[in-house]
């Protein structure tokens, strides 16, 4: 099966966390990741402000051993549908529609999730 692991897990991993206890074998093992763009974005963004380029650019490398999915005209018209339905802010529609087009299950700590089928939610 294929995984997608929000942002939430992602900086939760590069800070050591042990939040992130419960996947973090998976994250390190499998090869069916699959990586939203605007995962990296999320997560380079608030990595460049709190831990500085160096180590920014060090995770966005590591994280692009995943299977990257780009954000198309049909994935776009997705996530909007679903962000509507589901009440979804932006991010989080483009990530759940992605994980949705790819038979992906989503890991997270991002509440917005809890309750959507074909997730793991995870709370802090």
């Amino acid at each position: 099966m294929k995984l997608l692991f929000d942002s939430s897990c992602w900086l939760e991993y590069f800070a050591r966390s042990p939040l992130c206890a419960p996947y973090r074998e998976r994250m390190e093992r499998s090869d069916s990741i699959i990586m939203p763009t605007v995962i990296l974005h999320e997560v380079f963004r608030k990595l460049l402000r709190e831990a500085g380029e160096d180590a920014s650019l060090r995770a966005i490398a590591y994280m692009q051993a995943a299977t990257p999915v780009e954000l198309d005209a049909e994935l776009a018209l997705l996530s909007a549908r679903l962000g509507l339905e589901l009440g979804l802010p932006l991010a989080d529609s483009v990530i759940y529609a992605s994980a949705r087009r790819h038979r992906a299950f989503v890991i997270t700590h991002d509440a917005h999730f809890k309750d959507l089928s074909g997730v793991e939610y995870w709370p802090k």
